[in-house]
């Protein structure tokens, strides 16, 4: 029987939301990475066209989440917007093998022949700034036991800021002073605030920079929780994991491509995951910290020398959107 037949999967042919709607399907995480061991999950990750209610009603769809099989599908247009900033849980869904997609529809083979008008230099802030931030917040809880919460904050809201400072370039009728961030003390704790001036903005201009901001701040508390575990063979794949990210954003950077599967880096990844690069006080050794370091140092000079445009080509993805909307509201997709 395969994968998507199995009786848990049965949403995806019931919910009306899926069905003939779904354009791509494909495995995310160790799978999709090439790094799976015996006992890893299997992660289904995807994107589903918007109904017709939701483009010309009141519908308001961006997911469907399923806890039970691991299974995240995105609306089009949510992914879109996620797209256009180089958010790396979703631009590496347009990198996979061809055989890792499970289901693949003749708008979604569309859209990944043309997945490199989503590529840009922000792609340093959005994918290699959220690698560089996660590797040193693992450096810390490995180094020690405690993390202010303040400086936790602080991490939180750096992501936000660099988001924030594309929204101008993405979201004609923002301005950088619309939202300020800072952290202050909320019941006693510290947390990121946010001061908001808006009059007249579109809701779904709204929506979409809320989700980006809400998708920065949802990944960081779940690996941050995952870090408390202090569990060695959970430290090591996390670390192992923030490194693929270093490379993915170089491969877009310096070659302009979207390479999911990372059987190039096979043995350098897996070994960081099963402990190569640990000491026996769960810290990393000098070996670790010299590899961080090189991947930085190419990040920094791959910023300033990519080829990559600053923004990604809006014009050709306005275009291709629009296209496909007009699609499904003439109910011929």
């Amino acid at each position: 029987m395969k994968l998507l037949d199995r009786p848990e999967y049965q949403f995806l042919k019931t919910d009306p939301h899926l069905g003939r709607h779904i354009i791509f399907l494909t495995y995310g995480g160790s799978y999709a990475y090439g790094t799976n061991v015996e006992g890893s999950d299997i992660d289904i990750r995807g994107c589903t066209l918007n109904s017709k209610a939701d483009l010309l009603g009141m519908g308001d769809f961006e997911q469907v989440v399923d806890t039970g099989t691991d299974t995240a599908i995105y609306a089009f247009n949510k992914l879109f917007t996620l797209l256009i900033s180089c958010n790396p849980n979703t631009i590496e869904l347009l990198g996979c093998k061809p055989e890792h997609y499970q289901v693949l529809r003749p708008i979604g083979k569309q859209l990944i022949a043309q997945r490199k008008m989503f590529l840009s230099r922000r792609a340093a802030d959005s994918f290699g700034g959220y690698a560089n931030q996660q590797l040193r917040r693992l450096e810390n809880a490995l180094a020690h036991d405690a993390y202010p919460a303040e400086v936790k904050e602080r991490h939180i809201m750096g992501s936000c800021e660099n988001t924030i400072s594309t929204f101008p370039e993405r979201y004609c009728s923002f301005t950088p002073e619309q939202i300020k961030l800072s952290v202050a003390q909320v019941d006693g704790e510290p947390q990121v605030v946010a001061n908001i001036r808006m009059e007249q903005v579109p809701l779904r201009t709204l929506t979409g920079m809320v989700s980006e901001l809400v998708e920065i701040t949802r990944n960081y508390d779940k690996i941050h929780h995952r870090n408390k575990k202090k569990d060695d063979a959970h430290l090591n794949k996390h670390a192992m994991h923030l490194v693929r990210l270093y490379l993915m954003c170089l491969d877009i950077l310096e070659k302009e491509e979207i390479v999911t599967c990372r059987e190039a880096d096979h043995n350098l990844l897996m070994d960081i995951r099963n402990g190569r690069y640990q000491k026996e006080d769960h810290s990393f050794n000098s070996a670790f910290y010299d590899l961080l370091n090189d991947l930085e140092r190419r990040l920094d000079y791959a910023k300033e020398h990519t080829s990559l445009p600053e923004m990604p080509d809006l014009a050709r993805i306005e275009a291709f959107k629009m296209e496909v909307n007009e699609r499904v509201v003439r109910d011929e997709f």
